[in-house]
C-alpha cells in the first residue's frame, strides 16, 4: 500500500482547530530547507518552544513538530528565509484559516509595524506566498501566472477559483450537484464534491451506499444517506471531535487520519491524543523508514507506486475536465432559459424586489409565494427555493433550475450565467495545462523505470566514481546537487580562471560588499556610468587566509564586462561601455568637504585602470556538474561551465519576460523537465539577467 505523502482537505480542516491553539506564540526565527520546507521557531507562554513546519514539495504538510523531530538549522539562510526573518521576527501568531475546502492554509502574523500572511498551497506543485496587509505578494517560492490567478511579487495574491464546499452546502444543492454527474457515486464525491478518493470511498462506506452505483440509478434514499454521512463528518470537524489514527501496513506507516476510517479497518492502527501529534509522528517516521533493496544492494525506487499515483491524478483531472464542460453547458442553458421565459422571470424579480423594498422578510415572502402557488399563479409556481443568506430565488424554468438575484434585471442575471460559463471554461484551460504536466511526469517516471531495469543486471559501478562526459540533456532524471554559498545573496559568477566575482543589486548590497566582504587583495570594479553595481574580484573567500594574487588578464576583463553588463549601460540599450578598476584602499565613504555621498555610493581616489568599449553581452546557463544550478555572467566564463546556455544582449523583452523565454528554451532542451522546473525557474533565471530589456541571441 502506498504511503500517504500529502494532507487532504479533511486533514487540514481538522488541523486548523488544533493549530489555532497556539495563538499568541511569538516568532523567533524562520528557516528554509531545500526550497520546499519552511520552519518557524516560536515561543509560547504556556508551551515553551513551538516548531511550525510547512512543506510543499513531494511531501505536503503543515503542523507543529516535536523539537526532537526538527532537523538542525541549515547553513547560510537564503534570501527567502532572510525576508521572513525581517518581517516576522518578534511577530505574534494570530491564527490560521483553511481557504474554503481547498488544500490551502493561511497563517496570520501581527507586528506593530506590519502584519503578514503566509499562504501555504498544499496541492499540485506546492507553493508558499508571503503577503502584506493589502494582500500583495512580497515573495513566493514559485511564480504562478495563469488566466485565472497570479502569484508573483508585486501582484495581488490570487486564490484558485472557488470550488464547491461540500461541508456547508444544503441538501438541495448537494442533490443538484450529484445529479449533474454522469459517472458513479464514489467518483462524483471524489472529483465533483472535492472529497478526494479516500474520503469519497469512506462516505460511501459510512452511508452504506455501493461505491460503483451509477448516478442515474441513485434515488432520494441514497442521497439522504450520503448527505447525512457528510453532515456527521462536518459536525465532528466543527466541534473538534477528533480521534486520530496512524495506520500501518507490515509495520510501515501508510496513513494518518483525524478519525478511525472504515476504509482502513484491515490495517493496524495507533491511537493519538491530538491530530497534530499524529501528523508530526507520521511524517517523522515516514522520512526515516528504510527503502526496500534489490538483490544487487541498490535501493529500487517504487516506480509502480509513483506511476499509479500519476495515473490516479490524471483520472481525477480528466473527471474534473468533464465536469467543467458540464458546468459551462449548464450555465449557458440557464442563461438561455432566462431569456426564453423573460416575462415570467421579470414578474418574479419585480414581485420579490417590491416585497423587499417594503421591508418584508424572506419568510413572509416565502409564505406569500406558497399561497400564490396554491392559487395557480405561474410566477409563484415557478419559485422552488429562497435563499435568505444569499439573497437569491431559485426558479424552475421548464425543468431547468436557475438561481436569480432579484436585485438585478433578467438581462443582468443572464449575463451573470454567461460570465460564469466563461469562467468555468477558463478554469478548464488551466486543468488541461495541469494534466499535460502530469502526463509529462508520468512519462518521466516510466523512462526512469526503463533505465533502472536496463541497468539492473549490469555490474554496479564504484560508489565514489561518477561517469565522465554524461549526456545531462538526455537523462530522464538529473540528480540535484545544490549546496548553499555565502555569495548567492548577490550577483556572482566564477571567472574562466576560477576566481569569484560578486556584484550588488542595489544600494544596500553595494554597501555590504564594500564594508563586509572587500579585502585588501581584491579588486574593485565599476562601470563608467551612473547606476552601476559595485563589483569585486575576490582574491580569497571570507573564511580563507588573505593572500596576494596576480590576477590573469582574462579574469580582469571578465570582471569589467560583468560591471558594464549589469549597469545602466544595458538598461539604456547600449551594447558596450567603459569600466575602471582600483585597489580596495582607493575606495572610501568619506566625501570631500561640502559634498554628499548617496547610499551605495563611494569616493574613488587615485589612479584608475580603464577597460574601454567592453561588450555588454551576458550568457545564462544551467550547470549540472559539480553542482546543479543556474549560472550567468560573461560568455567566456559561463559557456565552458554550463551544460547548455543562452546568450543575451540589450533588447525589447522586459526582464521577467526574458527570464520566461529562457526558461522555455531550457525546458525544451532537457528530457527531465522537472529538473529544469526545480533548479531553473524563471525567478532564478531572472536573478542573472541585467536590469532592462533583453533579446536572446539566436544560437
Amino acid at each position: 500500500m502506498d504511503a500517504k505523502r500529502e494532507l487532504t482537505s479533511v486533514d487540514l480542516a481538522a488541523l486548523r482547530t488544533e493549530l489555532n491553539r497556539y495563538e499568541g506564540a511569538k516568532v523567533d526565527k524562520a528557516y528554509l530547507y531545500d526550497d520546499d520546507l519552511l520552519r518557524f521557531r516560536m515561543r509560547d507562554f504556556d508551551r515553551g518552544r513551538v516548531e511550525l513546519l510547512i512543506e510543499v514539495g513531494e511531501v505536503k504538510r503543515a503542523h507543529v513538530a516535536d523539537p526532537d523531530h526538527v532537523a538542525d538549522a541549515p547553513g547560510r539562510p537564503p534570501n527567502f528565509a532572510m525576508m521572513l526573518r525581517n518581517r516576522l521576527s518578534g511577530a505574534d501568531f494570530v491564527g490560521v484559516e483553511q481557504y474554503e475546502f481547498d488544500r490551502i492554509l493561511v497563517f496570520e502574523f501581527e507586528r506593530e509595524d506590519a502584519n503578514t500572511r503566509i499562504v501555504a498551497e498544499l496541492f499540485g506543485q506546492g507553493n508558499v506566498a508571503v503577503l502584506d496587509e493589502s494582500g500583495e505578494v512580497i515573495r513566493s517560492l514559485e511564480t504562478v501566472r495563469l488566466k485565472s490567478r497570479t502569484v508573483a511579487p508585486g501582484s495581488q495574491y490570487g486564490f484558485p477559483e472557488s470550488r464547491i464546499h461540500p461541508l456547508t452546502m444544503d441538501y438541495d444543492a448537494f442533490v443538484r450537484r450529484m445529479e449533474e454527474s454522469d459517472t458513479d457515486v464514489v467518483r462524483t464525491l471524489a472529483t465533483q464534491l472535492n472529497f478526494g478518493g479516500l474520503y469519497g470511498e469512506e462516505l460511501c462506506s459510512r452511508a452504506g451506499v455501493e461505491k460503483a452505483l451509477d448516478i442515474a440509478d441513485a434515488d432520494d434514499d441514497v442521497y439522504h444517506d450520503l448527505y447525512d454521512a457528510i453532515d456527521r463528518l462536518a459536525e465532528r470537524l466543527r466541534e473538534g471531535d477528533i480521534d486520530p489514527r496512524v495506520y500501518l501496513d507490515d509495520d510501515r506507516v501508510v496513513d494518518v487520519t483525524p478519525f478511525p476510517l472504515k476504509e482502513r479497518e484491515g490495517l493496524d492502527a495507533e491511537v493519538y491524543d491530538s491530530f497534530n501529534t499524529a501528523v508530526d509522528d507520521y511524517f517523522y517516521r515516514l522520512e526515516r523508514e528504510p527503502e526496500e533493496e534489490t538483490s544487487t544492494g541498490r535501493e529500487r525506487p517504487d516506480f509502480e507506486a509513483e506511476i499509479a499515483k500519476q495515473e490516479r491524478i490524471i483520472e481525477q483531472q480528466e473527471g474534473a475536465i468533464e465536469g467543467f464542460d458540464e458546468d459551462a453547458q449548464a450555465e449557458r442553458e440557464r442563461a438561455e432559459a432566462l431569456y426564453a421565459n423573460y416575462d415570467l422571470v421579470d414578474d418574479i424579480i419585480s414581485t420579490v424586489r417590491g416585497a423587499r423594498e417594503e421591508g418584508r422578510g424572506w419568510d413572509e415572502i416565502e409564505e406569500t409565494l406558497a399561497e400564490g402557488a396554491e392559487r395557480g399563479i405561474p410566477a409563484a409556481e415557478a419559485v422552488v427555493d429562497l435563499n435568505a443568506k444569499e439573497g437569491t430565488v431559485t426558479v424552475d424554468l421548464d425543468g431547468t433550475r436557475v438561481p436569480v438575484d432579484p436585485s438585478m434585471g433578467v438581462e443582468k442575471n443572464a449575463d451573470e450565467r454567461y460570465t460564469e460559463a466563461k469562467r468555468v471554461e477558463e478554469k478548464k484551460e488551466g486543468a488541461l495545462a495541469a494534466i499535460e504536466n502530469t502526463r509529462e511526469e508520468l512519462e518521466a517516471v516510466k523512462r526512469r523505470r526503463e533505465e533502472w531495469e536496463a541497468d539492473d543486471g549490469d555490474e554496479a559501478e564504484p560508489v565514489d566514481e561518477e561517469p565522465k562526459d554524461r549526456d545531462w540533456l538526455s537523462m530522464s532524471s538529473v540528480p540535484i546537487k545544490q549546496p548553499e554559498h555565502w555569495y548567492e545573496e548577490f550577483r556572482w559568477f566564477h571567472t574562466s580562471d576560477g576566481f569569484l566575482v560578486v556584484g550588488g543589486r542595489n544600494a544596500d548590497e553595494n554597501e555590504a560588499l564594500v564594508k563586509k566582504y572587500m579585502e585588501g587583495n581584491d579588486r574593485f570594479f565599476h562601470a563608467q556610468a551612473h547606476g552601476g553595481p559595485v563589483t569585486l574580484l575576490k582574491a580569497t573567500g571570507p573564511s580563507e587566509k588573505a593572500r596576494a594574487v596576480d590576477f590573469p588578464e582574462s579574469s580582469l576583463e571578465e570582471a569589467a564586462q560583468f560591471a558594464v553588463a549589469y549597469s545602466s549601460v544595458w538598461k539604456d540599450g547600449r551594447f558596450a561601455g567603459d569600466a575602471y578598476m582600483v585597489e580596495p584602499d582607493q575606495v572610501s565613504k568619506t566625501p570631500e568637504s561640502g559634498e554628499y555621498i548617496e547610499k551605495g555610493g563611494f569616493v574613488i581616489r587615485g589612479d584608475r585602470t580603464y577597460f574601454r568599449d567592453v561588450s555588454a553581452s551576458v550568457t545564462v546557463g544551467i550547470q549540472c556538474d559539480p553542482e546543479t544550478r543556474v549560472i550567468g555572467g560573461p560568455p567566456s566564463a559561463i559557456e565552458p561551465e554550463a551544460e547548455t546556455t543562452l546568450r543575451l544582449e540589450p533588447g525589447k523583452y522586459a526582464q521577467n519576460d526574458a527570464a520566461k523565454l529562457c526558461y522555455r528554451r531550457f525546458k525544451e532542451r532537457f528530457v527531465d523537465e522537472s529538473f529544469v522546473r526545480k533548479i531553473a525557474s524563471p525567478d532564478r533565471i531572472q536573478e542573472f539577467l541585467p536590469p532592462g530589456g533583453s533579446d536572446i541571441v539566436d544560437d
